[in-house]
């Protein structure tokens, strides 16, 4: 595993992120089962804190599979889609009809007035962003008082396998935050009645092949600073592939994916 890697490294580049998900809103769906069940089990959690919005934010929307989710249990509340990627708001124009506005902008920089949302929603986004105490004050300046956030976002075990196969001196995979971190920046922006729980689900792929295409085909490449700039050299590409495949099981080549669903109030 590479440790000489640099926090600059690990930053992601966000117009290749809006670039990525805008390019890949057509096929999303078809790949994104495992952000699909988040998204569930994500409302269970709402579900469980007895919430009665007004006004609902769905930050990351994607093609709208949450937002249909949200707009089926509250069907009086005034929903919101906001996404960085013109495409998936394009897509979610189209999935989820009913709601009151689509906006096309940055989860680190709000488009809305203060004090104006009850149920702030966002899955399978903030591992996107670089700064969450950042994104996570503009959620609470952006919520009523009472308000509920709610989101599942990947914790730092996911594409572990992956991650480990890699020694070139590049980034090749995200960093993401792990609970203490995803505490404190809660506790920081000034959210109290915090709620979290990791899952772990592990995925098998035919090779790793298979597993790099799933990765492009929900837009989920590699945008960090660090990535190597060219084409990856056969040797090294090889050498990946032979310490990928000590960690072949008879259902095939594991990838793991941990979910960390957080509830909180302002």
């Amino acid at each position: 595993m590479n440790d000489r890697l640099t926090a600059a490294d690990t930053l992601l580049e966000r117009r290749r992120v809006r670039t990525a998900f805008h390019r890949a809103a057509a096929r999303y769906d078809t790949a994104a089962g495992l952000q699909r069940r988040a998204a569930e089990r994500l409302l269970a959690h709402v579900q469980s804190r007895r919430v009665a919005p007004d006004a609902i934010l769905d930050a990351g929307c994607g093609t709208g599979y949450g937002a249909r989710l949200l707009a089926t249990q509250y069907p009086a509340a005034a929903l919101y889609m906001l996404d960085i990627a013109p495409g998936m708001l394009q897509r979610a124009r189209i999935e989820c009809p009913a709601a009151h506005a689509y906006l096309c902008a940055d989860a680190e920089r709000l488009p809305l007035r203060g004090e104006s949302i009850d149920l702030l929603w966002s899955n399978a986004m903030l591992q996107w962003c670089n700064d969450l105490p950042v994104v996570f004050r503009g959620f609470h300046a952006a919520m009523r008082h009472g308000g509920l956030l709610a989101f599942a976002t990947f914790g730092p075990a996911t594409l572990s396998e992956l991650r480990s196969a890699f020694d070139d001196g590049y980034t090749h995979v995200s960093r993401f935050p792990d609970v203490a971190a995803i505490r404190a920046a809660l506790e920081s922006a000034g959210f109290d009645n915090i709620e979290l729980e990791q899952r772990r689900t592990i995925l098998h792929y035919a090779d790793v092949q298979a597993l790099l295409h799933s990765i492009k085909a929900i837009g989920a490449g590699n945008a960090t600073a660090g990535r190597a700039r060219g084409l990856t050299g056969k040797r090294r590409w090889a050498a990946m592939h032979a310490r990928y495949e000590r960690a072949r099981t008879a259902q095939g080549l594991p990838a793991t994916y941990e979910l960390i669903y957080a509830t909180a109030r302002k």
